[in-house]
């Protein structure tokens, strides 16, 4: 097979993507077809029984959660190790020890248990109190956490993972922060964000909403990148902001969610009296909601990046507009391209099921298009 080393890299990662979802089905679907989902719900109500009502519903979906979580982590650990450490070592991407890698993996574990127990209360108590909207209700209240969580991200969750300092090259940050106001964007100041002991990947970000809305630079970028290029990176992650992106962004997730869960209340309806599921309000029907409303994400997976692809157009024209300076935008995207193994020539169903981005090569060309102009 003729392909170059971004393409390799990403097939092989495509196919434990892949993987990773199918095992995570397949345990999702022995609990159901089994009856074990309906044995552990059952198993966790009994735990629970001499608890007050609702402390008991509470205690018993958090241990019907976990083991839930559990069992969906060992059916798909090996892929997401192959995936998120293996592969990029392979290829040169990672620069971190495997004790740094599996450190971090456990913080995310922890973090998706929690949020995933949040979920389960919504949906439960969605359930209860909105009755057959249930799923309308529970996708107002992620919606709303999302805005939250796009807050916390930048003060909360990131450092999690990553550490940032204040931006030390004052030429630059004045440079950066200058931008930003002649855009109408306020931002809180300039951050060094520190990649570089992790990845040799190269990347800039306009975070947080508001009070919390800052910029990010990597380290990787400030060592190999001139500050014109920076700049129009930058640019590009502003646009983001001036058009809205993010909230409409969360409008289609939310939609999307909205239409999943719709599915998932549609297949318990009628699929759920076989595997002795009562209805969405039963514990044992988590899975099947869960499996349901996954299935339908990825079925619309291609809508939601065509419109992430259309706001990334949009993102790059504005940046060249704003800074005029095309020749930058064109070496800053070979580079990155180069630098984090972008798939320069994917397949068109690779295109649409697994790219936010539009191909380097494209940006490029309309980069030159706007010189030309």
């Amino acid at each position: 097979m003729n392909e170059n080393r971004g393409s390799r890299y990403h097939r092989l990662r495509r196919r434990a993507v892949m993987a990773s979802a199918l095992a995570g089905a397949g345990w999702l679907i022995l609990l159901i077809v089994s009856g074990g989902s309906g044995a552990l719900a059952h198993a966790a109500g009994t735990a629970t029984a001499a608890l007050p009502p609702a402390a008991g519903r509470v205690v018993a979906i958090v241990m019907f959660v976990a083991i839930v979580r559990a069992g969906y982590e060992a059916a798909t650990f090996p892929f997401t190790l192959f995936r998120g450490f293996l592969l990029d070592r392979k290829y040169g991407l990672s620069s971190e020890p495997f004790r740094v890698w599996i450190a971090d993996h456990v913080k995310a574990l922890a973090l998706s248990l929690l949020l995933i127990v949040a979920a389960a209360l919504v949906v439960s108590a969605a359930t209860v109190r909105a009755d057959r909207w249930w799923w309308a209700a529970a996708a107002a209240a992620f919606a709303l956490a999302a805005i939250v969580l796009a807050n916390l991200a930048p003060v909360v969750l990131m450092p999690l993972f990553y550490r940032f300092k204040p931006l030390e090259r004052e030429a630059l940050r004045e440079r950066l922060l200058t931008l930003s106001e002649r855009a109408g964007i306020k931002v809180l100041g300039a951050f060094e964000w520190g990649l570089g002991a992790k990845t040799s990947r190269a990347n800039a970000a306009l975070v947080g909403l508001g009070r919390t809305r800052r910029i990010l630079v990597s380290d990787t970028l400030l060592s190999a990148y001139s500050d014109d290029e920076i700049e129009v990176i930058l640019a590009h992650e502003i646009a983001h902001h001036i058009h809205y992106d993010i909230w409409s962004a969360l409008a289609l997730e939310c939609a999307v969610l909205a239409v999943s869960l719709f599915a998932g209340d549609v297949m318990v309806r009628i699929a759920g009296p076989r595997f002795g599921i009562d209805g969405p309000s039963d514990l044992a029907a988590l899975p099947l909601i869960a499996l349901t409303a996954g299935l339908v994400s990825v079925l619309l997976t291609p809508v939601a990046n065509a419109w992430s692809r259309h706001n990334e157009r949009r993102a790059d024209r504005f940046a060249l507009a704003l800074t005029e300076r095309p020749a930058a935008f064109i070496s800053a995207m070979r580079r990155l391209g180069a630098q984090n193994l972008a798939d320069e020539h994917p397949s068109t169903a690779v295109f649409w099921f697994f790219h936010t981005h539009p191909t380097i090569d494209e940006r490029i060309e309309a980069a030159k298009q706007f010189r030309a102009a």
